[in-house]
């Protein structure tokens, strides 16, 4: 009961309310929040259910797992309830990212959900990154070009898939096909769906449902691990001169109106 008595206090905490202000809003005695919080006494059943909805974290979050690195409240809920986890930090305070390794990419549709398995994925720090939860992801296959089969994708999650923005490109999570990187068209107002689209012209776009997708993440960096070819660096160059080409004869465009 050690993490449920200290949860209970962190989390009163970070939403900065005081025993007493916490205790009317769950209506309960102040020297019932006190008596938990210092772990004299268990919380009920009927007490626990109250402060889990209060929060929007499961009751078995709350008492399985020590939350006293969190941040702040801002703990995210993918479906009806399940949570990601808040932002891991190290000793420095510096936001780590928890790395999917390839061997076990396959699992993770199974374990995404599960703190425990999160919990055992290694870590890494970059600290030039964006605020936000980021996860790194291994890439497979060659739809992606330049992306290579073996290199980690490093993604922002995004809280609400429906403001996923088109042309971007993104890790799609869905309850069939698992981890996917694609660039996303949202045709959520239209069709209730995304168009997932390879860089790659000889893979074929495709529509997902939205209510298909669990989970979705935002590209914001690479690592590569494997030396680029010599001909892969020249069609990577290409594909970058084309794409600066674009958005320069878009510009031009604009000021020709």
């Amino acid at each position: 009961m050690n993490n449920l008595s200290k949860n209970i206090k962190h989390l009163r905490t970070l939403k900065k309310l005081t025993q007493e202000s916490l205790a009317e809003e769950l209506s309960v005695t102040r020297s019932r929040i006190s008596s938990y919080e210092e772990n004299r006494s268990s919380p009920t059943i009927d007490f626990l259910i109250a402060f889990s909805n209060y929060f929007g974290i499961p009751i078995d979050i709350i008492i399985k797992n020590d939350l006293t690195k969190a941040t702040d409240v801002s703990f995210i809920e993918v479906g009806n309830q399940r949570v990601l986890f808040p932002i891991s930090v190290d000793h420095d305070n510096e936001n780590l990212i928890e790395v999917v390794p390839a061997k076990a990419s396959a699992g993770y549709l199974l374990g995404y959900d599960d703190p425990e398995y999160i919990e055992q994925l290694q870590k890494i720090k970059l600290p030039f990154l964006p605020k936000g939860k980021h996860r790194a992801f291994p890439i497979k296959g060659d739809s992606m070009l330049p992306m290579k089969d073996g290199s980690y994708l490093v993604a922002k999650f995004v809280e609400d898939i429906q403001n996923a923005k088109s042309g971007h490109s993104y890790i799609v999570v869905t309850k069939d096909d698992g981890m996917t990187y694609k660039r996303v068209y949202n045709q959520v107002a239209e069709k209730q769906s995304f168009l997932l689209k390879p860089d790659n012209p000889t893979y074929q776009p495709y529509e997902v449902p939205i209510s298909e997708v669990l989970e979705l993440w935002k590209f914001t960096c690479s690592i590569n691990t494997q030396e680029y070819e010599e001909h892969e660096l020249k069609l990577s160059s290409i594909i970058t001169m084309f794409t600066d080409l674009g958005v320069e004869l878009e510009a031009l465009k604009k000021s020709l109106i």
